[in-house]
């Protein structure tokens, strides 16, 4: 590895420490340097503006909870007695959500820190298109489940699923943030979609 690249991961990882440590609106460029050993300069050279730095910190974040996820459900399945059956999707949705319930409190930082990053989108487009494409890859994720429940779906319910679950945690992790307390649980919200088309298929 060259100085150069060096520089680049030292800044990454030190960006990252700053995001768990005082969220995206309060770190500075001397914070990024300081945390990563580097200088302002490298800033500047590898990423282009801490703005940029802080963005890609945040995604490789972002990826950091997902693999968890992936581990989790793994580790899920490993222990059934069939690894080969696909759970029920009402099932498959309530462990999505209580893993996600689950990272407000462990994972905190980053869902705050990606609220902050929200804020920026107007004048930093680059961050607008990234986040963009993040959205996308979770509405893809999450159509996943829709596609395996019921493989006759067609795609766009397929896509229509995945993104109504991701409206659903949008509104989700502002409930949590504000009052955590009072959000709903898994359980809640599988109530409340099954009320839902209740109440949508009634005459």
């Amino acid at each position: 590895m060259t100085r150069n690249e060096g520089h680049r991961e030292k800044l990454l990882e030190g960006a990252k420490r700053c995001l768990y440590e005082k969220g995206w609106a309060r770190t500075t460029a001397r914070d990024l340097v300081a945390a990563s050993g580097t200088n302002l300069a490298s800033i500047g050279y590898h990423f282009g503006s801490k703005e940029a730095l802080l963005a890609e910190a945040l995604f490789s974040a972002v990826g950091d909870l997902s693999a968890r996820f992936d581990r989790n459900e793994a580790e899920a399945a490993a222990a059934t007695d069939d690894v080969e059956a696909t759970p029920p999707a009402v099932d498959q949705l309530q462990a999505t959500w209580s893993g996600v319930i689950e990272s407000f409190s462990t994972e905190h930082a980053v869902w705050v820190a990606g609220l902050e990053a929200f804020a920026q989108i107007e004048h930093l487009p680059d961050l607008r298109r990234q986040l963009s494409d993040l959205y996308e890859q979770m509405r893809t994720d999450l159509s996943d489940i829709a596609r395996t429940a019921d493989p006759t779906l067609d795609e766009p319910a397929v896509q229509a699923f995945g993104a109504f679950q991701l409206a659903l945690l949008g509104g989700l992790t502002l409930q949590w943030l504000v009052d955590p307390e009072r959000a709903p649980s898994s359980d809640d919200l599988v109530t409340g979609l099954r009320t839902t088309v209740d109440l949508v298929e009634k005459p």
